[in-house]
């Protein structure tokens, strides 16, 4: 059957996504693999409590791709090739700075988050050097964020996926001639991750400036009060909403732990599932951003209606399918993950609530990359602060009652709640989103 322009378009801008989804956790199994084999769990223990570091830390900047995928977009779907040359340098410049800034507090930083993570002294010593050297690539990491956010808003998804391959690529030689060869052990770890960083950074630089050839850098346009006020605008609202999702997300895994061990690890293993179907989902929330944003800058509300359209039938199937998946072979997954007894037990009894996830998240997934796209983040901010109350207003009345059941239902009307309310909200008054953005 041959597939609508429309069709065609998300898919060229999804799947690459979606590889690069997959690919990017490979480097925090690489460092894990690596010294898995240095012949102390505590080496294992530090990179993982190393990265739940960097997950804290690098989760709250993401606002760095996010808006610049938008309005580079909208930018892009006007013509403007001025707007999108200082949304590049714009971007690129904002993310290295913040990024120099963290490497520059690495031992404050270092401090706070190693005493919200409870670990032994050994680890946390590890860990801790692990921090510090790795920290040095914190520039890279963030402008890879605003890099693959401006290639994103330039229709361009392929890229991302080839400095995620990239940045692979370098780490796994880098880190095992640093550790084997060298002896540098945790240390040649987390070299080797800095240097894929800024290998995975200086590739997409020289694509960006080989392939689309940003203009020299006007300052005088980068820095115009109305361009720098929408940009962090845009920005303080994603930074806001992602703020309140760490806060759900964290919650969970406390609420998890608090009812004993068995049951946050079977709420971590069934929150894997989730994690495995975010990475498809994302892939078409990126061609929303992409395609939504294209439209909107161009006035096409049929192009627009006709890409929310499509996301919305490709997003039903997928989380059909995952849903389906879940149901017949979640028992399967389970006992692949883990061979732990009373975890399997555990798991059986809240499969129906990860089953449930795909279906109640979907909506949430397609019109946050929707809204990311028209730059609409107050609407993505509202919706994740009533989804949010909902959560704990939810928590608070059944889990007394209902215990870890009514931990994944108050998880999966949050889900629910945030993309009903951005969807109800564009329907409402539809016309507005593309002629305001026309207008600009």
């Amino acid at each position: 059957m041959r597939l609508s322009l429309t069709n065609r378009e998300i898919l060229a801008i999804a799947v690459p996504a979606i590889i690069s989804n997959i690919t990017t956790p490979l480097l925090a199994m690489v460092d894990t693999t690596i010294v898995g084999h240095l012949g102390s769990a505590t080496f294992i223990g530090a990179i993982a409590v190393g990265g739940s570091m960097f997950n804290m830390l690098y989760w709250l900047f993401n606002f760095l791709r996010m808006g610049s995928s938008g309005m580079t977009a909208i930018a892009y779907g006007r013509g403007d090739r001025h707007e999108t040359d200082s949304i590049f340098y714009r971007a690129v410049g904002m993310a290295l700075m913040i990024g120099l800034t963290i490497s520059i507090l690495r031992h404050p930083l270092a401090a706070i988050l190693l005493n919200i993570i409870d670990a032994d002294e050994a680890t946390r010593s590890l860990a801790a050097d692990y921090f510090m050297i790795a920290v040095t690539g914190a520039p890279a990491t963030l402008g890879v964020f605003a890099l693959s956010g401006w290639f994103l808003g330039m229709q361009d998804s392929r890229t991302p996926m080839w400095m995620a391959i990239v940045t692979n690529v370098v780490n796994i030689p880098v880190s095992i001639i640093l550790v084997f060869g060298f002896g540098m052990r945790i240390e040649g770890v987390a070299t080797g991750s800095a240097t894929a960083q800024w290998s995975g950074l200086i590739f997409g630089l020289i694509v960006a400036f080989v392939k689309y050839r940003p203009g020299r850098p006007d300052f005088k346009t980068i820095i115009r009060a109305d361009r720098l006020k929408r940009f962090f605008m845009v920005n303080t609202d994603i930074f806001l909403r992602t703020l309140c999702l760490v806060t759900v997300t964290v919650w969970f895994t406390r609420a998890g732990a608090e009812q004993g061990v068995v049951t946050l690890a079977a709420n971590a293993l069934l929150m894997q599932m989730f994690l495995f179907f975010s990475y498809f989902m994302d892939g078409f929330a990126f061609a929303g951003e992409a395609l939504a944003g294209k439209n909107a800058g161009r006035g096409d509300s049929s192009g627009l209606s006709a890409v929310i359209k499509a996301l919305g039938r490709w997003g039903t199937g997928i989380a059909i399918a995952f849903a389906a998946l879940y149901l017949t072979c979640g028992d399967l997954i389970v006992t692949l993950l883990t061979d732990n007894a009373e975890v399997i037990r555990d798991c059986r009894r809240y499969l129906l609530w990860a089953a449930a996830v795909p279906l109640a998240g979907v909506t949430a997934f397609i019109w946050d990359g929707i809204l990311i796209g028209l730059t609409r983040t107050r609407l993505m901010l509202l919706s994740m602060a009533l989804s949010m109350a909902v959560f704990f207003t939810i928590y608070y009345l059944l889990t007394d009652s209902l215990g870890n059941h009514g931990l994944w239902i108050a998880f999966v009307s949050y889900l629910a709640v945030r993309g009903l309310v951005e969807y109800f909200c564009y329907r409402r008054r539809p016309a507005r989103f593309v002629r305001d953005h026309a207008n600009d």
